[in-house]
Formats: C-alpha cells, sequence, structure tokens
C-alpha cells in the first residue's frame, strides 16, 4: 500500500541513528536529507564531546539518554574500532565562591546516575594538568571525544547493510496527512518534484524540524527553533601541547561556558560560545574580533595563554527551542497520535548532547513505533 514502511527526514547523527536501530526489525526505511551527504550541519559542527551527562535537569530525557548512550556509544566505538579518546573532564573553579558552584555540579551529576566523579585538589590537579590553574576541580573520567565522522560514516554503512535506502540531495517541500499514512512531496537531486507516500514518518531534521513539522499542522510556538551560533578557536602550537584533557568552567545558568576541547589528531580549541541570532539564517561565518572574548573567558584558568595564541577555527549552529532568556528545554521526542498523527514522530530541539545521546534516542524512537514509552 505504502512506497515505504518508514521515512526518517534528516541524515544527522540522530537520524542515522534512528536509521540504524530501525531498519535492524523494519524493511523499507527510506532517509531523506537535503544535503550531498550525511551529517552537513550540528552533526558535525560541534566539540565532538562524549558526555558524562551531568548538567542536565533531573528525569529530563537529556539526562537519561545521555546517560544511557554514553554507554551505548563506547561500547559501539569498541565493536567498531571506530576512534575515540576516553580523555576525562576537569570542571574546575578558580575561586573558593566557585567551589559551591561545583558542589552542585556534583549533586546535579549524582541525581543524573552519574556516581564516578570525584574532587581533586589544587595540587592534584597540577599533578595531572601542570599547565592549568584550579583551586578545586571536579573530574569526570568517562568523559571522552570522539570522531564524529567515522561514527556517522559507521552508522550509514549499517543502515544501508539493513536495507536503507538515502535519498540525498533531496528537500521536503510538503507533507500530507492520507487517511492511512502520509505523502511527502520532495525536490529530487536533479531539482525535480516527487512524491511518494510512508506509513511512518520521522522528523530528524535538526535545524529545519520545527519547519517539517509544521507541514503537518503542528505549530506550537513552544517549538520553535532559535538558531544559535557558537563559534570556535583554535590553540595554535606550540601551545596544544600544554593540555591533555578536556577542561570546563563552572558552568553558568545559561551554559556550560566556554571551555578547551582536544580532539583525535591532538589539536586543541576553545568553544562554543553563544551567540542567538536574530533570524534562521545559516550563518557560519567567523569573527575573528571575538578572539578578545575567548582569551578573557579562559585566562583565568589558562595562565600560559595570550591572546594571540588563538585563531578562528570553525562555528555551528544549534537548533534551541530555549529561548535567548528562557529556562533549559528538554529534548521534544514525541509520537503524535495525540494530535491526530498517529505514526509521526518528531524530533525536536536535538542539541547537545545529541552526539552522545543518538544511539539511546535511536532505542527510544523504536519503542514509539512500537507503542511504547517508559517515560
Amino acid at each position: 500500500m505504502f512506497d515505504a514502511e518508514i521515512t526518517i527526514i534528516g541524515a544527522g547523527v540522530v537520524g542515522l541513528a534512528i536509521a540504524e536501530k530501525i531498519s535492524q526489525h523494519n524493511p523499507q526505511v527510506f532517509v531523506v536529507e537535503k544535503h550531498s551527504t550525511f551529517g552537513q550541519e550540528t552533526s558535525s559542527r560541534n566539540s565532538e564531546v562524549i558526555h558524562a551527562g551531568i548538567y542536565y535537569v533531573k528525569n529530563s530525557l537529556k539526562a537519561k539518554l545521555c546517560v544511557e548512550g554514553k554507554n551505548l556509544l563506547y561500547h559501539f566505538c569498541d565493536r567498531y574500532e571506530l576512534p575515540y579518546h576516553r580523555c576525562g573532564k576537569l570542571i574546575v573553579a578558580t575561586t573558593e565562591e566557585e567551589i559551591t558552584a561545583l558542589e552542585q555540579v556534583e549533586q546535579k551529576a549524582l541525581s543524573n546516575g552519574v556516581a564516578d566523579l570525584y574532587w581533586m585538589t589544587q595540587e592534584e590537579v597540577k599533578a595531572m594538568e601542570p599547565n592549568l590553574f584550579a583551586v578545586k576541580a571536579l573530574f569526570s573520567p568517562s568523559t571522552g571525544v570522539i570522531d564524529s565522522y567515522w561514527y556517522l560514516k559507521r552508522l550509514e554503512t549499517n543502515s544501508i547493510n539493513n536495507g536503507v535506502q538515502f535519498a540525498y540531495s533531496s528537500v521536503v517541500t510538503g507533507i500530507e496527512k492520507l487517511t492511512e499514512g502520509y505523502q511527502i512531496d520532495l525536490n529530487d537531486a536533479d531539482g525535480q518534484p516527487f512524491s511518494f507516500t510512508s506509513k511512518k514518518v520521522i522528523n530528524a531534521a535538526g535545524l529545519e524540524s520545527f519547519n517539517i513539522a509544521s507541514m503537518v499542522g503542528v505549530n506550537d510556538e513552544d517549538l520553535t527553533i532559535h538558531f544559535c551560533k557558537g563559534e570556535y578557536f583554535r590553540i595554535q602550537p606550540p601551545k596544544h601541547k600544554l593540555l591533555n584533557r578536556l577542561v570546563y568552567p563552572v558552568p553558568s545558568k545559561d551554559a556550560l561556558g566556554i571551555h578547551v576541547t582536544i580532539d583525535m589528531g591532538g589539536g586543541v580549541k576553545l568553544g562554543p560560545d553563544v551567540q542567538y541570532l536574530d533570524t534562521n539564517e545559516y550563518d557560519y561565518t567567523l569573527t575573528p574580533s571575538r578572539r578578545k572574548v575567548f582569551f578573557e573567558s579562559t585566562h583565568r584558568f589558562l595562565p600560559f595563554l595570550e591572546e594571540e595564541d588563538l585563531i578562528p577555527e570553525m562555528a555551528g549552529i544549534r537548533p534551541k527551542t530555549q529561548t535567548k532568556d528562557g529556562p533549559p528545554r528538554d529534548f521534544y521526542i514525541r509520537e503524535e497520535s495525540m494530535r491526530g498523527l498517529p505514526g509521526f514522530v518528531n524530533l525536536i530541539g536535538m542539541e547537545s548532547p545529541g552526539l552522545t545521546a543518538s544511539l539511546a534516542i535511536g532505542n527510544y524512537v523504536e519503542r514509539l513505533l512500537n507503542g511504547q514509552n517508559d517515560r
């Protein structure tokens, strides 16, 4: 009756993880992606951190799926021999006043089931990272970094091996609810209009997820996507060799703060910052003048750093449902039968820790498709 059993819109890390999971038990899975290949937006423009699950609101999807997804991701990398580095992360207090905030971080982590954090004195921090300044720190041994390209490539390969068909360079232009299932209209790789039917649809379109949801009449203002840009600056050689682990400041109420991340090639970068864009435009331009902001934000715990050591690296955009001055928002992952859209699953606001949580998200969506919801 249908051209496809399940259609996934979006081939970022979330869409690919869902495809890899559900195709193990479902034939006729299609993935529609507007770019010429996978992971061209948020999935490839981020810190590539495997998060421990420390900061998220207790009992939120972000907390639960991050903790579950972290363990699944390390296992997946081991199984397929994918490059990663479980380097650990230091969350540092640079003043006595910040220690209280660190204690709150520890309590939040414990409430999320993250029980492996431990305290380090100034001397212990100095022994671990001689070029770092902190009066006290929390160390997260289960935090790491991953080569996101090879992870996404393996998800795509597994999906193809399971029979998934990918339609790249295909832009969805409309979705119509039918008596049963959905009709999806798109412009294909040749720019020609094409329509097909699908019994179920999964909206994993990232930055475009609200627009896709709007096509079937889901226009909830609370789900509006706000483009939030984040830039990165790289620490130039030879000073990049002065750090071996991730370093985060004490978080503010709005963000984790500009932090230190390392990559699989041994490079070190600072970022991301937080810049809400006035319009939802794909602005990946770099702003060299922001170097001073990055330097001033990190110099208190990176005393060896000089402003001239930093060069612009890249920019990414987060698909936030959280407004600029609003409270933190959870992932929105829901099968929309309550809105009269059976078999339509929306994933909206899939920002960090989406990469870490991706395999757990795949499991969660499969349960939704099977009529299960363990929340």
